[in-house]
């Protein structure tokens, strides 16, 4: 018996979260020179960080000697988003903090219900605090809420949204989330993951802040690694009830933010200039794959993030064609489409790039 035999079975049943390829790595695997790589695989920001982000992690690498003070940003979004501080949890990107809501409600003998082709750490989450995994079926590649409210049982403890969803795009009106979070007993917790939730035009979007004082099982997350450019420093953080952040905070890692990633954070939410210029580009470029999918006779999944999912057939096969062209894409066989690729909305020149790679790759 080896000494992994020792570890819970959950633990051993989770199959790791595997990222979009690294550039790097693509350039050891192929030989391709890094410099001529485009990744549209992670949604990403292609415009990169702020200016005023950028300057302000400059500014804080001199007291990196300290530990961090999460204070300021906390400040910062109570202030933005008219929400006391002990109502805000930051994490370590989104990803943290939705593990927090599992590690708080979850455990062996308890359920949390998700829809199929929604965010993989959903699953991950769950399983690593030893819970049991709902999967519902989707409808039109989105959440079925009415099944979703079904599939509650009594040991279910979390139902997982993502909206706008990744990786499909797809998007849930206001008015239909509203209903189901009325439907739904206030002893089951909803985790709302709006990571996309900056690129929604003005008319989709809603004060979903404002919900929380009528839903206090309610959970929102989000994150500074998509519009705000932030990816690499891992910055997110969650809206709650008082009662609820408090359990967060209790199994949270007491400096789960770094001072970089903090500083930089704080700075990106007043760049209104940069985030103005993110939004554009993004709906540019949604409208720009568009016209070359229409162009190449290929359906794709309504898109309400920075990214397109579009039907390519035989997508291992182009996606490996892509790979060779030196267009890194990401693959959902994983998330039980083998026949779609996902392609983040880069800069134009990427965007014409991926396109042309795809004409040849079919």
């Amino acid at each position: 018996m080896t000494l992994a035999a020792f570890a819970p079975a959950y633990v051993r049943a989770i199959s790791p979260y595997q990222p979009g390829k690294p550039i790097t790595e693509l350039a050891r695997e192929m030989g391709i020179p890094v410099d001529s790589i485009v990744k549209l695989a992670s949604n990403e920001n292609p415009l990169g960080m702020s200016p005023k982000a950028r300057a302000a992690v400059i500014a804080a690498v001199a007291g990196v000697e300290r530990y961090p003070d999460q204070f300021d940003l906390s400040n910062a979004l109570s202030e933005r988003l008219g929400l006391p501080m002990e109502r805000i949890v930051l994490g370590n990107g989104s990803n943290d903090v939705l593990d927090l809501a599992a590690r708080a409600f979850l455990a062996p003998g308890r359920s949390s219900v998700f829809s199929r082709h929604a965010f993989a750490v959903y699953p991950l989450a769950t399983m690593s605090a030893g819970g049991e995994c709902i999967q519902v079926a989707a409808k039109d590649y989105g959440h079925d809420l009415d099944a979703m409210l079904a599939a509650v049982r009594s040991d279910t403890r979390i139902v997982w949204i993502a909206n706008p969803n990744n990786p499909t795009g797809t998007f849930l009106p206001s008015a239909e989330l509203k209903a189901f979070l009325t439907a739904l007993s206030q002893d089951v917790v909803v985790v709302l993951d709006e990571a996309y939730n900056e690129y929604l035009p003005t008319s989709l979007r809603s004060d979903t802040v404002a919900w929380l004082a009528e839903f206090p099982n309610l959970i929102i997350t989000r994150t500074f690694s998509k519009v705000y450019g932030l990816a690499g420093l891992r910055v997110g953080y969650a809206l709650a009830s008082a009662e609820v952040a408090d359990l967060m905070h209790r199994v949270r890692q007491p400096f789960n933010v770094n001072n970089l990633a903090l500083a930089a954070a704080l700075a990106a939410l007043d760049d209104h200039v940069f985030l103005a210029e993110s939004f554009d580009l993004n709906r540019r470029g949604i409208e720009q794959i568009l016209a070359g999918l229409k162009r190449l006779g290929l359906a794709h999944i309504p898109a309400h993030g920075n990214f397109v999912t579009f039907r390519a057939g035989d997508a291992a096969r182009v996606n490996q064609r892509l790979l060779q062209q030196g267009v890194i894409v990401r693959p959902l066989a994983n998330y039980g489409m083998p026949e779609h690729l996902r392609v983040t909305v880069g800069l134009e020149s990427e965007n014409l790039r991926f396109l042309d790679a795809l004409e040849k790759s079919l």
